[in-house]
């Protein structure tokens, strides 16, 4: 069976974005920018591939399909139509029209539905990318995340996870360490 695999980045704070969706302000030395392109190339936006070096048509590696909540797929200063075009793209809102967005898939429904049903279609695993409202939202389907921490505090923003109070173990399986402090730590739920 897929499973639903919460890939992100957040703070020491617990953010994972900046309160207008910034991300920029992490620290990315060149060999860990270089790693997550080996290890996680299905991360890097399409239109951003080239600029990386790397092939936009590269196949999937960990996951061929992508859920993003609205805020992480309509960022304030940079919309792109299709950003993971080399993934299936499906973005969770109740307000935009698929009309107006044909490169990904518009769901206004139940998204612990959709995990449900994509999780018992044939393929690779699921990456849930963000934001915190939807990460809270399928907490229950998550199999797995991938957190990458940074030495930084935000001081406010989106946190990793919204919503109500529902403690769920996770045990760390596996974990990374960089030179400037920032660490990637695989959690399998318990």
């Amino acid at each position: 069976m897929r499973k639903l695999v919460y890939y992100i980045g957040v703070s020491l704070d617990g953010y994972i974005a900046g309160s207008g969706g910034e991300v920029d302000f992490y620290p990315t030395p060149q060999n860990y920018v270089e790693w997550m392109m080996t290890e996680f190339p299905d991360a890097i936006p399409t239109h951003l591939r080239a600029h990386f070096g790397m092939d936009p048509d590269l196949p999937a590696k960990n996951w061929d399909t992508v859920l993003m909540g609205r805020g992480t797929y309509v960022l304030p200063d940079e919309h792109v139509e299709s950003p993971f075009s080399h993934l299936k793209q499906y973005v969770i809102s109740s307000t935009l029209d698929q009309a107006d967005h044909p490169g990904v898939e518009i769901v206004s429904g139940d998204p612990l539905e959709l995990v449900r049903e994509l999780k018992q279609r044939e393929g690779g695993d699921i990456w849930l990318c963000g934001g915190g409202k939807l990460a809270g939202q399928l907490l229950d389907e998550i199999d797995a995340m991938i957190i990458k921490s940074y030495p930084i505090v935000a001081g406010e923003g989106v946190p990793v996870f919204t919503g109500v109070f529902k403690p769920t173990q996770f045990v760390p399986v596996q974990r990374k360490e960089f030179d400037n402090g920032t660490q990637v730590t695989w959690f399998d739920r318990a």
